[in-house]
């Protein structure tokens, strides 16, 4: 590769990095319960990998041949209805739920309490917020693949290369990272804020999602 190539792979990678983590670091349903999950140290390799894979995996698709282009109308959620309200109402269900746990009060927010969950049910979860919601395809097939296609071959692909690195590094660390709040948490009213917040964030998911045009 001739020193301009490396240059412009370089400033398609940062460009694609950039842009990829303006819209992962955004609060969602993601990275809520990625970061629950976090603090209560259940299944988080599991939760962590589902979520970068399916982000590297939509990347991807948007990113080969310009396909983020032709589907920017496949994934509208206007165009999607049916899509559109199943989402909206996994999500509203998942903000009731947060906010009838800050409702009850402690005996149900210790991060090391014995609420029973599995592996399969943590997985089902993470991907029913993430597949549920049409916004998941729009920022990453149809935004970040029309974007990156704007760069032809090979600028495309370490465009996404970027994104994809942003959105490994970012679940990873919200992840991972997340116990590094556990003295802030050993208080039940952080666990209600904490609560509270997941829950209106998902019921604003919710509405924007009934409301989309």
């Amino acid at each position: 590769m001739t020193a301009a190539g490396s240059v412009g792979a370089l400033s398609s990678y940062l460009a694609g990095a950039g842009l990829g983590a303006s819209l992962i670091v955004a609060i969602g349903a993601q990275n809520a319960f990625v970061l629950r999950q976090g603090l209560k140290r259940r299944y988080v390799g599991v939760v962590v990998s589902i979520c970068a894979i399916i982000d590297v995996l939509l990347i991807a698709l948007g990113g080969v041949g310009g396909m983020g282009a032709r589907l920017a109308r496949a994934f509208s959620p206007r165009r999607d209805p049916l899509g559109r309200w199943a989402g909206a109402v996994f999500v509203f269900l998942y903000g009731l739920r947060a906010l009838l746990a800050a409702w009850r009060g402690p005996g149900h927010l210790n991060a090391s309490d014995s609420e029973s969950q599995t592996a399969i049910g943590a997985a089902s979860t993470v991907l029913a917020l993430s597949l549920l919601n049409p916004h998941v395809y729009l920022d990453t097939v149809v935004l970040l693949g029309g974007i990156g296609a704007q760069r032809g071959w090979p600028g495309n692909a370490w465009f996404a290369a970027g994104a994809m690195c942003s959105s490994v590094v970012w679940f990873t660390a919200l992840g991972h990272g997340a116990r590094l709040l556990e003295p802030w948490f050993e208080k039940d009213m952080s666990w209600r804020v904490l609560d509270v917040i997941v829950g209106c964030v998902m019921w604003w998911i919710a509405t924007s999602l009934i409301f989309a045009r």
